[in-house]
């Protein structure tokens, strides 16, 4: 198993990516081919003492996809750019799947570009799995590809986090719900409107509406949003999880009595932390492209970096982009039907 990875993706730069490599490199059997400035990489390799690391490999790819700029524009004119040197080794076969930190955008535009989409995705979504109290995940798509959607793109949406759930949540039925501002049919936006009734004729478990506080509630194993809508959700859920904790032992600190209380519950309230933080998936999925790719935080440390090359490696073992692709086949005269209405 090959996995590349965009080792000039993310905020911290070449660090983070080289030791989460080498630590899945050693840990987990696969190899891990970094992509960016050849340099730079060796020289942080040898600094770090990771030179004797069997299966981390470099490949040079020299320009970075700046982070204000257009993703397409800059993807094409920069063919020699990490995260697109990274999705090319997919295209040609010398990787099994590819992870970036660096540019969403852009990590989307490489792999539509390089890899492609499966026949008959209108629209690709990242997939961003979510903690519920039940101790199970809930998969929010799109977390941010695509801010403007049509119901087409939400039907889509809805099947192919259907397949993931059940092939990589091993949920046997995945109940589907549609994010809206009410749980009544005829609650929220014209899109929401719209795209209801087309959800409830498509075959899925599609159990109608939720809001915003079922997703942690468990209500629902997928949520299907556009992705301006998707992305608030995902990044309010990521900063009050870390605001709550931050919160704890602030008050926590100004009574002894519940210092104590907290030591006791250390325990506890490490499994609660593990189970909400973000890095522990490493990465989310980006859902109708014909390969695995990956789209991990910015702010992505080593033991995120670490959990995306294991969360990649897992999905290309499951063959869910194949389920996907048979699956899809199926409602190929709807989504054309819908396609040609526009």
């Amino acid at each position: 198993m090959r996995i590349a990875l965009d080792a000039a993706g993310g905020d911290f730069g070449a660090e983070p990516n080289v030791l989460g490599a080498a630590q899945a490199v050693n840990t987990l059997g696969c190899e891990v081919i970094l992509a960016g400035d050849e340099k730079i990489l060796n020289a942080k390799i040898s600094a770090l003492n990771l030179s004797g690391v069997k299966g981390l490999s470099v490949v040079h790819a020299p320009e970075i996809v700046d982070m204000d700029a257009d993703p397409a524009k800059e993807c094409r004119s920069k063919k020699g750019a990490s995260v697109v040197v990274a999705a090319q080794l997919v295209k040609e076969g010398k990787a099994d799947a590819f992870i970036s930190a660096g540019n969403s955008g852009a990590t989307m535009v490489a792999a539509l570009m390089k890899i492609g989409r499966i026949e008959g995705v209108l629209r690709p979504a990242i997939g961003a799995p979510l903690p519920h109290i039940n101790g199970g995940l809930t998969l929010l798509l799109d977390a941010g590809a695509n801010t403007e959607c049509k119901p087409q793109h939400l039907m889509q949406f809805a099947v192919m986090g259907s397949i993931y759930a059940s092939k990589i949540y091993g949920v046997k039925k995945p109940k589907v719900g549609l994010l809206s501002i009410g749980e009544e049919e005829g609650k929220g936006n014209d899109l929401v409107k719209k795209t209801y009734p087309h959800l409830k004729n498509l075959g899925i478990n599609f159990i109608g509406n939720i809001e915003g506080r079922d997703i942690p509630a468990g209500t629902a194993d997928v949520a299907v949003t556009d992705g301006f809508t998707g992305n608030i959700a995902l990044k309010l859920a990521e900063g009050l999880a870390k605001g709550l904790f931050t919160m704890i032992k602030r008050e926590v600190s100004k009574n002894p009595l519940a210092l104590l209380g907290m030591w006791l519950a250390k325990p506890s309230l490490m499994n609660i932390k593990k189970v909400t933080d973000p890095d522990m998936a490493g990465g989310a999925p980006l859902l109708g492209i014909d390969g695995v790719a990956l789209v991990s935080h910015g702010k992505s440390g080593q033991k995120a970096i670490f959990n995306a090359v294991k969360t990649a490696k897992k999905l290309v073992e499951s063959g869910f982009v194949r389920e996907i692709k048979e699956h899809l086949a199926g409602y190929k005269e709807t989504f054309e039907k819908l396609e040609a209405e526009k």
